[in-house]
């Protein structure tokens, strides 16, 4: 099934970081809300600063310590803020794309001694299963030339650039680590390729 975006909505959205503009987006390929929150005249613009963030609710919305993502959220968010242009995409992928219920029952196998991609793997899972077709859609969509990409993860890079996305510049999105994050960051860094530049942080 070839990607299209089928339902597009805008509205203004005033938030502790700043005013964006919230992109509202449902496709063919899913039934899912796929966002992106916009600052500025993005369109036909070089090196947009931009943030492609997968859903994690147990980060995002209760500030779970267990992994970076909701700080990462955050961060990206005043980023763009601070550039006075940007996006910060939010697609509904939870858990590296297994969906909320087997994210939690990984917990569970992580709170018995498997790492993150041990536990997606012994629940049949990929260490990771997110996809970027809709991110680059909607790149596409806001008629972006090029873009600063906020990320750790080289995956996600190499992706979007399959996918036509010009990227020019990974941007570090680094969070520091405590005692209940720092072996999904190291697991994030070892087995996943993840950069980090304070490694020895990590003890790694």
């Amino acid at each position: 099934m070839n990607l299209k975006l089928t339902v597009t909505l805008q509205a203004r959205l005033p938030t502790k970081y700043g005013d964006f503009m919230l992109h509202y987006y449902q496709t063919n390929q899913d039934e899912k809300e796929h966002l992106a929150l916009v600052k500025g005249d993005v369109s036909k613009q070089e090196n947009v600063p931009v943030r492609v963030h997968s859903e994690c609710l147990t980060g995002d919305i209760f500030g779970s310590r267990r992994c970076d993502c909701g700080e990462q959220l955050e961060r990206a968010l005043q980023f763009v803020e601070n550039s006075g242009c940007g996006v910060v995409i939010y697609l509904r992928q939870e858990g590296r794309g297994i969906g909320l219920f087997d994210k939690l029952k990984a917990y569970n196998l992580q709170d018995h001694g498997l790492d993150t991609v041990d536990a997606n793997l012994a629940l049949g899972h990929l260490a990771d299963e997110r996809e970027y077709d809709i991110a680059a859609a909607i790149l596409v969509d806001l008629n972006i030339r090029s873009v600063l990409l906020l990320t750790n993860n080289p995956a996600k890079i190499e992706a979007l650039k399959k996918l036509g996305i010009n990227v020019v510049q990974r941007l570090p999105l680094e969070i520091a680590a405590n005692q209940d994050n720092i072996d999904y960051l190291k697991t994030k860094a070892v087995k996943m390729a993840h950069l980090f530049n304070k490694t020895d942080s990590l003890n790694i």
